[in-house]
C-alpha cells in the first residue's frame, strides 16, 4: 500500500509540469457563423433568395388556382374527353409547382452549404494560426467537442494504433 501512494506522489511530481503547460481553449462555431460578416451576407443572400422565390410561388400558386376554379366552372360545358384532357393539364401543372418547390428547396439547401463549408474552411485556417502563435495545446469546438487544433505532443492516434495491433 505505502508504494502505491508512493508511486501516485512520483507520477503528480512528474506529471505536473506537463500539466502546467498545457493551454486549452475553445470556440462556438455556430456562434462565429451567425455574427461574421460573410456569415451576416450570406445570410442576408439566401434571405433574399427565399424571398424572391416565395413571390414566384405565391404566383404560380395563383395561377394554378384559377386554373383549378375555370376547370370546375367548365366540368359541365366540356365533353368527357375534353374535361380529362384539362383534368390532365392541371395535374402537370400541380406536379410542376411541386417540382418547382423541391428545386428551390434543393438549391437554398446547397447554396446554405456551400456558404458554411466556405466559412468554416477559413475560420479553421484562423484557428489553426492562433493555436500556433497562442501556443495552445488544444483548440475544442463548444457545441460538438471536436478537436480543431492539437498539438502533436497531445496526438496519441499512433501508439492506440500501435496498441491495438500488439493486442492482435
Amino acid at each position: 500500500m505505502k508504494r502505491i501512494v508512493v508511486a501516485l506522489i512520483a507520477m503528480l511530481m512528474f506529471a505536473a509540469p506537463a500539466l502546467a503547460e498545457t493551454k486549452i481553449a475553445y470556440v462556438d462555431l455556430q456562434k462565429a457563423l451567425n455574427l461574421s460578416k460573410a456569415g451576416a451576407q450570406a445570410k442576408n443572400e439566401i434571405s433574399e433568395l427565399v424571398k424572391k422565390y416565395e413571390a414566384e410561388f405565391k404566383g404560380k400558386q395563383e395561377d394554378l388556382l384559377k386554373k383549378k376554379d375555370e376547370l370546375e366552372k367548365q366540368a359541365a360545358l366540356l365533353s368527357d374527353s375534353a374535361k380529362a384532357e384539362k383534368e390532365r393539364e392541371y395535374q402537370r401543372d400541380v406536379k410542376d409547382l411541386q417540382r418547382f418547390q423541391k428545386d428551390v428547396k434543393d438549391e437554398l439547401q446547397q447554396k446554405d452549404a456551400e456558404h458554411t463549408k466556405r466559412i468554416l474552411n477559413e475560420l479553421f485556417e484562423i484557428l489553426q494560426k492562433m493555436g500556433k502563435d497562442g501556443s495552445y495545446t488544444m483548440i475544442l469546438e463548444k457545441n460538438e467537442g471536436a478537436v480543431i487544433y492539437a498539438a502533436e505532443s497531445v496526438d496519441l492516434t499512433d501508439e492506440l494504433i500501435k496498441a491495438y495491433d500488439a493486442g492482435k
